[in-house]
């Protein structure tokens, strides 16, 4: 396959490329980021070309390099997502409210209730603070990501960040052994 303007349309010079461009973006890929995640790289990479398919260079060859290009930065916006996800920790240290202590064990025990908080989320409300704090998008932005108004999404981003209080303020103490009720105070 020499030229890629040889079959009639779109779909079939599509499905000519993939054919012949598949197997070597897949050996790219797999030998850049892990098995289990090659192939999702591999379809995210073919989903831009065939998007920007009018960009493709018609020479086979050319071609092939810059679907490899396209797949490295599917690999590459991976990446950072992950970098993102491992931020959360301590980005998500400033919706608390409370500064943290300074000794290591108070830290650490409020990056643990942190984390069994955020799990702890619905899956809504990990969406609407993931795209504030790990994509640092605006309301309008998140909104259209969402495909809601603005307003909805900024009344979405404020019951998350509250359900993320309250969790955070009322998760057990893991070191305590019993699970007992919390004591009340009798009052007069």
């Amino acid at each position: 396959m020499d030229d890629l303007s040889a079959p009639a349309d779109r779909a079939d010079s599509f499905r000519a490329m993939y054919t012949a461009v598949y197997p070597d973006v897949l050996r790219f890929v797999q030998r850049r980021t892990s098995a289990a995640l090659a192939e999702d790289v591999v379809s995210d990479a073919f989903l831009v070309v065939w998007r920007r398919f009018a960009e493709v260079p018609r020479n086979h060859d050319d071609a092939r390099a810059w679907t490899f290009g396209i797949a490295r930065n599917v690999m590459l916006n991976a990446e950072r997502g992950e970098q993102r996800r491992q931020a959360l920790g301590v980005r998500l240290s400033d919706i608390g409210g409370e500064p943290y202590s300074s000794s290591h064990e108070d830290a650490v025990m409020s990056r643990v209730d942190l984390s069994r908080a955020w799990h702890l989320l619905s899956a809504v409300h990990q969406e609407a603070l993931g795209l504030s704090v790990f994509e640092d998008l605006s309301a309008p932005q998140a909104a259209v990501v969402l495909g809601i108004s603005p307003v909805a999404y900024r009344l979405r981003l404020s019951r998350a960040r509250r359900a993320l209080r309250l969790l955070i303020d009322h998760l057990p103490d893991p070191s305590s052994r019993s699970a007992a009720a919390p004591e009340r105070t009798a009052t007069p």
